[in-house]
């Protein structure tokens, strides 16, 4: 019998949930990462733990989880198809899963080009809606994708990321049909400002059914200072942030920017609480997850449940 998640459990209980990230070091030293964690400790439910993130090379997501593992807490291991064929993806599901990791986030990964190694070769010998099926098939038919049958089963709780803002609109929906049927069980989203376009979104994802059948986490990043979101208004591929949260956090003192950003951030997660369909939220505090806590705590989500 499949051993459910932390994460999984919270959601299947009906109990709305709460995840956040950290990044890797960029060399050998685990206390980088430790430091990280005893932050988000009982602040969130589950750690996703990025693998070599915009193709910047970093300690691997693999080695992360199994220190925050090693911690008591609970880890989601992302994995890029960029890297790996089929053989290292289902070596490296092996390896996650003999170390009692039980979350995966399914990943194609940012293009080579956006990171420190423009030279490597990409591999994308599958794609992220082909990761879901192979991670799917390891686990409830129990065989390697030549047939094969393995000698015990990873027990994934299986993730994937979606984008409601990138164009074109009208396909964001079918494209979480799609992970669905390949075998998807929980949705994290990108970064949402625009609260009037994701509930268009949501709309379209209610309309289908696809929140009976998915959990969607809404991701939600903190702005520190209207620099970084006019960075990440023109800069970030695929992010809808609306002039006037800019104009909003113009108006404040620029020592002020860092506090009216939180304020912003906790504002949004009410409203998304409010959803029908949202099961919980994915706090992506860049570089600054000792406001995590706090975020969480001023939108109500703690304390975290048992289970």
């Amino acid at each position: 019998m499949k051993t459910l998640s932390k994460l999984e459990k919270i959601l299947e209980s009906g109990k709305f949930a709460v995840t956040s990230e950290c990044g890797p070091p960029r060399g050998v030293n685990p206390d980088v990462i430790r430091k990280k964690a005893e932050l988000l400790r009982d602040a969130v439910d589950a750690i996703n733990v990025t693998d070599n993130q915009t193709s910047v090379v970093r300690m691997s997501s693999i080695a992360s989880c199994i220190i925050l593992k090693q911690m008591g807490l609970e880890p989601i291991m992302q994995m890029v198809t960029r890297d790996r064929n089929r053989i290292a993806i289902q070596s490296d599901i092996l390896g996650a899963a003999a170390h009692g990791i039980n979350n995966m986030l399914c990943l194609s990964g940012d293009h080579q080009r956006f990171g420190d190694h423009q030279k490597a070769k990409n591999v994308y010998d599958l794609d992220s809606v082909q990761l879901i099926q192979t991670v799917r098939h390891m686990r409830d038919e129990g065989k390697f994708l030549s047939g094969e049958p393995l000698d015990g089963v990873p027990g994934m709780f299986i993730g994937a990321a979606e984008n409601p803002f990138a164009d074109p609109f009208e396909i964001r929906v079918p494209r979480v049909s799609k992970k669905i049927s390949a075998g998807v069980e929980f949705i994290q989203t990108q970064c949402v400002y625009n609260l009037e376009k994701f509930e268009q979104w949501m709309d379209g994802i209610r309309a289908r059914g696809l929140h009976k059948k998915v959990y969607i986490l809404a991701g939600v990043t903190p702005f520190k200072s209207v620099g970084m979101a006019r960075y990440m208004k023109t800069k970030v591929p695929g992010m809808d942030v609306p002039d006037e949260l800019i104009e909003r956090l113009k108006s404040v003192a620029k020592e002020k920017q860092a506090d009216e950003g939180i304020a912003l951030c906790i504002e949004t997660i009410e409203r998304l609480k409010k959803i029908e369909g949202v099961s919980g939220i994915h706090i992506m505090a860049i570089e600054w997850e000792e406001k995590v806590r706090e975020i969480a705590e001023k939108s109500g989500l703690l304390p975290r449940p048992k289970v």
